[in-house]
């Protein structure tokens, strides 16, 4: 007859052999981690390297916005336009300014910033693109493969906007500044911080790592603003043809940086073709015409990089806090940086810009010279649903703002079928600079209606 006490303990027996196999190998492998993790982070991952010479990094550090009060109620009331506020300051004028490097990725904030032919020298000066291949079909036989730019509408691609640049600028006071060094040949350094990811065999001691603050949270790479001018840059950056709408501009292919943890990071699931950086390249600008004022006017025909169809981007703070409340329930905190428009004013009521046609900008004396800059405001902004993504997080709502904008904002008679939110701008002159605080000053109104596409010398009926 067996002992009922018996099959206790037999239990009792192997938790104690287990709990002292366990703590053998506690104690074997636990001295281990720290040391896979240093030769994880050397071999495998870098650290966080030193400041380009000879530069000092551009815009507003970490800590400091000028959209710190984005959230307030006050500017959802328009003042008027001829007034100052109590502190003399010209009650419309330019609340924050970003620059968006990388097209779709994370911004920069300035309070000054220098404007180009193409928009804010820095802005969607680069891209990531991917190489598709086109099904074969009846219909497309002689469509090749390309590189397209891809951006945040790609709904697998939101995290893009977790993708960091800093612009390095070459600093003439810096005590390591030198003419010859390559950080300033190349007018700068583009660098890039991108979450680090921890996948496949060595997922555990890479997380514990960052846990620990043994490894960094973020990586980093760096490539030149501009590709040296020494005739090696065809060879290290070939000119090649990047789609963007439907314009296939010659752009210099900056894939030899890539690391390939940027690639885990972008694509996890390994299901996109191959993915790149580009570089636009000055010789070959897309030029604008649609809306914009043609070269027999300006002295010069528009011409972009790689934003989407025109150089800056102008969006009034109490819009955007209108199309706020009327998705509240879905987003508590609808941040104007979900829009990506490089100024940002204070001052007019919701939708005043609507009916802008040229502006002056600086009047206020603060930048851009007592008399100001003139530009034309070409068209309002025709929204996609790029804007349900969250900058902070990179994570796309399912519906909002883009039901609410449809719903209340599809008014621009050339296409009703999206919403329109915003102001796309045309500098009247080629160069200028702008800072936060310049006024605005409207010039004059009218109609608009936004045109798709318009081809040299094309007219539109009725517009």
């Amino acid at each position: 007859m067996l002992n009922p006490t018996e099959p206790i303990l037999g239990f009792n027996t192997v938790r104690h052999y287990a709990m002292n196999t366990f703590s053998t190998l506690a104690i074997i492998w636990l001295p281990l981690i720290p040391i896979a993790i240093f030769f994880i982070s050397h071999k495998y991952y870098q650290f966080t390297s030193p400041p380009p010479k000879g530069c000092r990094k551009l815009g507003l550090p970490h800590h400091k916005t000028n959209l710190h009060d984005e959230y307030d109620p006050k500017y959802s009331q328009g003042v008027p336009e001829k007034h100052t506020d109590p502190e003399d300051q010209p009650s419309w004028r330019i609340k924050a300014l970003f620059a968006y490097p990388i097209k779709s990725c994370a911004g920069i904030e300035l309070d000054t910033a220098d404007v180009v032919p193409t928009g804010f020298t820095y802005d969607r000066q680069f891209c990531f693109a991917e190489y598709t291949t086109p099904k074969t079909s009846n219909n497309n036989r002689s469509e090749q493969a390309h590189w397209t730019a891809r951006t945040l509408r790609d709904g697998s691609l939101c995290r893009m906007a977790l993708i960091r640049p800093e612009i390095w600028v070459p600093d003439p006071t810096a005590d390591d500044y030198s003419r010859e060094l390559q950080e300033v040949r190349s007018q700068g350094v583009l660098v890039i911080h991108y979450p680090r990811v921890a996948d496949g065999m060595l997922s555990l001691p890479v997380k514990l790592g960052m846990k620990l603050g043994l490894l960094s949270k973020e990586l980093s790479f760096r490539v030149p603003f501009s590709p040296p001018q020494d005739g090696s840059s065809e060879t290290t950056y070939p000119s090649t043809p990047v789609k963007i709408w439907k314009d296939t501009p010659l752009a210099h292919d900056y894939g030899c940086h890539l690391p390939p943890s940027l690639r885990r990071f972008l694509d996890p699931d390994r299901v996109r073709g191959p993915l790149t950086l580009f570089r636009v390249n000055p010789s070959h600008h897309r030029e604008i015409f649609r809306n914009a004022p043609r070269k027999e006017h300006l002295g010069f025909q528009p011409v972009t990089g790689f934003a989407d169809a025109y150089p800056i981007h102008l969006l009034s703070i109490a819009s955007v806090q209108d199309i706020a409340s009327k998705c509240k329930a879905d987003i508590p905190e609808l941040s104007i940086r979900r829009f990506r428009a490089n100024i940002i004013v204070q001052g007019p009521g919701a939708y005043e810009e609507d009916h802008w046609k040229r502006v002056r900008i600086g009047n206020s004396g603060s930048g851009s010279g007592s008399g100001g800059v003139e530009v034309y405001t070409a068209c309002r902004t025709i929204r996609c649903k790029l804007p349900n993504v969250d900058p902070d997080t990179g994570v796309r709502h399912p519906v909002e703002p883009d039901r609410s904008l449809k719903r209340w904002r599809r008014i621009d008679r050339g296409d009703l079928t999206n919403a329109a939110l915003g102001m796309q701008v045309v500098p009247a002159v080629r160069e200028f600079r702008v800072c936060v605080g310049d006024g605005i000053e409207v010039l004059e109104t009218g109609e608009h209606c936004y045109i798709k596409m318009l081809k040299p010398g094309e007219k539109v009926e009725g517009v």
